[in-house]
């Protein structure tokens, strides 16, 4: 018997084939219908290697040289499997350890990262036709599988972009179950799933909603909106567009309709996709305080780590295992977590690919989709809710014209529905005017802020909100990424306990007194997911999305008429397309606020953005599927500025002891420490290795210079000049 694991505690053996055919079975279970078969013989095969002698020498002990063995099942699945689609099986097979590969050149023997250059050594490998008397492969219907191209056949671009999208979830069906059965075996550790009762959680977020007030024009108006989008629970459509305007509900109002969608169509999860890591933690809390013991809520961002939870040690390990494969009914996630998981090529991304199908998926502030990444973006949404029967939600208050966009740049023949068409209620939510101070200097910027009761200033700079937080007197606070995440929650929690201390003490905001003013000095990232409410809101001249996200932090409630956001230029100001364009719209918008303002917006920043939008698709870098550049996209795939270093900073106890242990063992558990990192060019990075400020322990940069940390403040290089 050809053994292919052997579990070290008990000894037992699993052979080659009870793997194969375990790895086959759990891997066609989770497929659609079309690729059953056929991805149950990628996983019948995937491991045939091991009947080398080599490979059973290696795992028995008796040699130390490692013996290849993912290629061999890709180089006979052409022939043992008669499909004209082998080459996706091929892809999976020979990267299912290490990767998809770039497919390189049939002609090409002397690259070896290659799926063609790996395939093109034969002779490497030892004697492993033992396989063919184990395992039986199923029959393929290729009719079936062709189908799935059918509305893409004619367009060579759409046809390389849908097989690299079905090899990656081929890829991923085969690596989960590979990696399931493996443990299971090895370890002892059954697959379990995060379940959530959606009709239960209904129940309770219908009755979270009906203890909402319903008196005032705008708590009518909420309601009316809200109306709109429940009453269309019963269309069906590939994407729904929740264009609702900032203070109407839309995290409850987009839950609910997805639920109400997942219980009508039998769909299994619903995964809600938020672009900021920072909107996460109120998005998970509120979740969890309505629905209660009625869903396991699975939370994966970078910035979040299970240990640092006071759930008991078996939940714990049960959500870490669970994160690697996304098998909940309700997940939360990064829109990077999300892209990531469609678009790269390494099995730990990949892996859980296939588990976004049969769900409804929320898009939170969509229009946020990087405009170089569009393309990508769409033809993802598009790919999965026409192949992998799910929905998307397309959840802002300020959105582009995505019929338009999913036409120009994805399938023309998605389906979208509008949910919110009526926007004559629109105008209850417009909490304040917007006005334009031009330009003005930071002494003047500051002079006036601090005059108002309440006041936040956004910049479009780290290093000018930095200026400006030292420059600023009074009771001040700054948010910036120079901040670690724990540092910006702790800071967010001090500037709301102030906010509601100052409108408890001063109802109407009048005669408050200089010492109880309040400045909050930040860059964008306070623009969206965080719930403060400001007397006054300066904001820089930055892309219109920006401003009126910004915008959403001046008088929440609508209780005053004379509200203003500020939008005003600083020396050096940012020449970038989105600021020009949003420049001109303020001279030709009397309120920049209106729908057709915000549409204008997007049309000439896409205009401008669209070769560079176009260029930005794996069917750029081939001439056919053959050749399709698995890694070479994945590595070029990144959605956040890859130009940035994480940097530790102690911020506590426990992050002391963290950075203690990197610097005397090299070793720390990174994702705990995470929370502690901020960010920083290279560049910034190299002048601060020279300054002797930052160290490199274990792999991980920390700042070791207490001058460039106030621990009162949480912002980093406080006491330096540095950045200034």
């Amino acid at each position: 018997m050809k053994i292919a694991h052997i579990n070290e505690l008990t000894q037992e053996t699993q052979s080659v084939a009870e793997h194969c055919i375990a790895t086959a079975s759990l891997a066609s279970g989770f497929s659609i219908d079309t690729l059953k078969d056929f991805i149950y013989d990628i996983g019948l095969l995937h491991d045939i290697g091991k009947y080398q002698e080599s490979f059973q020498n290696r795992i028995w002990g008796r040699q130390q040289r490692r013996a290849e063995h993912a290629v061999c099942g890709a180089l006979v699945f052409p022939k043992t499997v008669k499909s004209l689609f082998s080459l996706m099986a091929q892809f999976c097979i020979a990267g299912h350890h290490t990767g998809l590969p770039d497919g390189g050149t049939r002609s090409d023997e002397t690259e070896d990262a290659t799926l063609w250059g790996r395939m093109s050594h034969a002779e490497r490998f030892d004697d492993y036709s033992d396989y063919i008397s184990e395992l039986v492969p199923r029959a393929v219907n290729d009719r079936e599988i062709a189908g799935l191209f059918d509305d893409v056949k004619k367009d060579k671009e759409q046809f390389f972009e849908r097989y690299a999208f079905l090899t990656r979830y081929c890829f991923s069906c085969l690596t989960d179950a590979d990696s399931l059965d493996t443990a299971r075996f090895c370890t002892g550790r059954e697959d379990k799933e995060l379940t959530s009762d959606f009709p239960e959680c209904l129940i309770k977020l219908n009755s979270r909603l009906e203890r909402f007030a319903c008196e005032t024009d705008l708590q009518k108006a909420r309601s009316r909106v809200q109306s709109q989008v429940f009453g269309k629970t019963e269309v069906e459509s590939d994407i729904y567009l929740m264009n609702m305007p900032t203070g109407s509900g839309k995290t409850l109002c987009s839950m609910k309709f997805a639920l109400e969608r997942a219980i009508k169509s039998g769909k299994r999860r619903i995964i809600y996709v938020i672009p900021y890591n920072s909107i996460i933690d109120q998005t998970v809390s509120e979740f969890e305080k309505i629905f209660g013991e009625s869903a396991q809520i699975l939370r994966h961002q970078s910035s979040f780590c299970y240990d640092d939870t006071d759930y008991d040690e078996d939940y714990r390990n049960l959500l870490k295992n669970v994160t690697e494969n996304w098998n909940a009914q309700i997940i939360i996630t990064t829109s990077v977590q999300f892209f990531e998981s469609v678009y790269k090529n390494k099995r730990n991304r990949l892996r859980k690919f296939h588990n976004i199908a049969n769900s409804i998926i929320i898009f939170d502030e969509v229009h946020m989709m990087p405009a170089e990444y569009l393309q990508p973006c769409l033809r993802a949404v598009s790919q999965i809710t026409r192949l992998l029967n799910s929905e998307a939600v397309f959840l802002t208050a300020t959105m582009p014209d995505f019929e338009q966009l999913v036409r120009t740049y994805s399938l023309p023949q998605t389906v979208i529905r509008n949910l919110a068409e009526d926007k004559t209620d629109f105008t209850y939510f417009k909490k304040g005017e917007y006005v334009s101070l031009g330009s003005i200097s930071e002494e003047a910027l500051l002079f006036d802020a601090q005059d108002q009761p309440s006041s936040l200033i956004v910049v479009n700079r780290r290093k000018t909100a930095s200026r400006l937080y030292q420059t600023a007197s009074g009771k001040k606070y700054h948010l910036s990424t120079y901040m670690s995440a724990f540092d910006r929650r702790r800071t967010i929690s001090k500037i709301k306990e102030e906010l509601s201390a100052l409108y408890a003490d001063y109802h109407d905001l009048s005669k408050v007194p200089e010492e109880r003013r309040i400045t909050v000095i930040s860059t964008s990232l306070i623009e969206a997911g965080v719930d403060l409410d400001f007397h006054t809101v300066y904001r820089e001249l930055s892309g219109l999305d920006s401003i009126l996200q910004s915008g959403g932090r001046c008088n929440r409630e609508g209780k005053r008429s004379d509200a203003k956001i500020c939008i005003f230029e600083l020396e050096n100001a940012s020449q970038e397309a989105k600021v020009n364009i949003t420049k001109r719209l303020l001279e030709e918008y009397r309120d920049i606020s209106d729908a057709e303002c915000i549409r204008e917006y997007y049309y000439q920043l896409y205009s401008f953005y669209d070769e560079a939008i176009k260029r930005n698709s794996i069917a750029e870098r081939c001439s056919s599927p053959d050749n399709l550049p698995f890694a070479t996209y994945a590595r070029h795939f990144n959605m956040i500025d890859s130009n940035t270093v994480a940097v530790a900073v102690a911020g506590d106890e426990q992050s002391r002891a963290m950075i203690e242990q990197l610097r005397t063992t090299g070793y720390t558990d990174f994702r705990k420490l995470q929370k502690y990192t901020f960010s920083v060019y290279e560049h910034e990075l190299e002048d601060l290795l020279r300054q002797g400020a930052v160290r490199e322990y274990g792999g991980i940069f920390c700042l070791i210079n207490p001058d460039y940390y106030s621990e009162d403040t949480g912002v980093s290089f406080q006491a330096s000049d540095y950045y200034i």
